[in-house]
């Protein structure tokens, strides 16, 4: 892995020991480390102790917890900070750095068994992934009081390991070119009403979020999103499906991937009334005329770029998915089962299945942030695998 900034943060627990090891295999790469230690975790290994293994003089700083870095990484993570970094408290130089930290963060948790089974820390591991923070760990085995179960950190070496793949993945993408599509066309009917569906954008949005992170130069094409944008990446609003064709097929030609998350109205009314349409008694029949496949169009187009298009189907429509790969030329195809309300449309989770040219792969119930995860995995490996031909 490429040489890096590196945050360690040290909590008060007796797994604080094997920090110090950590500290020293990250310095042993070539990392610049920068030892973050709470009070408690003082109680057990002197401060002084990760700074000389960090080779860094111990001294007053101010900012410390603004520190740019390229990776956070907080082992051990008591139930204490857990909590914390689950309900955004920053009472401490650590965790205030896990609220200014724009990179990943990995966590090593390390509790007791009970602990850690406990429905309040369980709940608090939901939302810390919910919000794309990594964790490693807990590992079963004996504890420092004597009991046994799931609770202890992982060790040094896999934790260094977990540090170097989160390393690999930001320059991923680095000089990628990324078009990304969210949220849901509205097609109007008059001045007041319109045609449209339930997207959020939270899809779209999580893998414009991932694909910076990894390294690339994000476009984001939104239609009508409902929830906020993300920082560092082009935003180009496109309220209607005319909008979204517009500025999609203007950019694409000089993106490397597209990826069509963005819920495009299949319809759209064959005439828009001027000014609102009064109500009266009568029935209003609208007639719906066809909009453009964008993902077609760019499909047809000779050395275009890598692209990725989403089925959402209803039940059973995996086949539909799987012929829209051949229909539309696309390299991937993300397949998600709208009919179920615990995902898709607007949920913070998503469970999918990624359909290539070579194969199948599924991804179970998780945050949209870890399901943009996978997809960006797969898009790195066509990209790569493209490259080796020649693409």
């Amino acid at each position: 892995m490429s040489v890096a900034k590196i945050l360690v943060g040290v909590t008060g627990g007796i797994a604080a020991y094997k920090s110090c090891e950590l500290v020293r295999l990250l310095v042993k790469a070539g990392h610049d480390v920068v030892p973050l230690v709470t009070d408690g975790a003082d109680r057990f290994v002197r401060r002084e102790t990760f700074f000389a293994l960090a080779r860094r003089e111990p001294r007053e700083d101010l900012y410390a917890h603004l520190t740019r870095a390229d990776l956070y990484v907080i082992a051990p993570l008591t139930a204490n900070t857990l909590a914390k970094l689950a309900h955004g408290i920053a009472d401490n130089l650590l965790s205030e750095a896990a609220l200014a930290h724009r990179g990943p963060l990995l966590v090593a948790p390390a509790m007791n068994p009970r602990m850690w089974a406990s429905s309040a820390t369980q709940a608090n591991v939901a939302a810390i992934r919910a919000r794309g923070i990594e964790l490693i760990g807990p590992d079963e085995g004996e504890m420092a009081e004597g009991e046994w179960g799931v609770g202890r950190m992982s060790e040094p070496e896999e934790i260094f390991e977990a540090c170097a793949g989160l390393l690999a993945k930001r320059e991923q993408l680095l000089g990628r070119r990324v078009l990304v599509t969210a949220g849901g066309t509205r097609e109007p009917l008059d001045d007041v009403r319109f045609v449209g569906n339930r997207s959020s954008g939270r899809m779209g949005v999580a893998l414009a979020e991932e694909a910076r992170r990894r390294g690339a130069e994000v476009t984001l094409v939104a239609a009508n999103l409902t929830v906020p944008s993300p920082g560092g990446v082009e935003l180009v609003p496109a309220s209607t499906a005319a909008d979204v064709e517009r500025e999609v097929l203007a950019r694409a030609v000089d993106a490397d991937v597209v990826v069509m998350a963005v819920a495009v109205a299949d319809y759209r009314p064959a005439e828009v009334v001027a000014g609102k349409r009064g109500k009266d008694t009568g029935a209003w029949t609208l007639e719906l005329e066809p909009t453009t496949d964008v993902l077609r169009t760019l499909g047809e187009r000779d050395g275009g770029p890598l692209l990725v298009g989403f089925a959402a189907e209803s039940g059973g429509g995996i086949d539909r998915a799987r012929q829209k790969l051949t229909d539309k030329r696309a390299n991937l195809v993300v397949f998600n089962d709208v009919s179920r309300e615990d995902i898709g449309f607007d949920s913070e989770e998503n469970e999918v299945t990624l359909i290539g040219r070579d194969g199948e792969r599924r991804v179970e119930k998780t945050p949209k942030r870890a399901v943009a995860g996978a997809i960006l995995d797969e898009v790195a490996r066509l990209l790569e695998e493209a490259d080796g031909r020649g693409r």
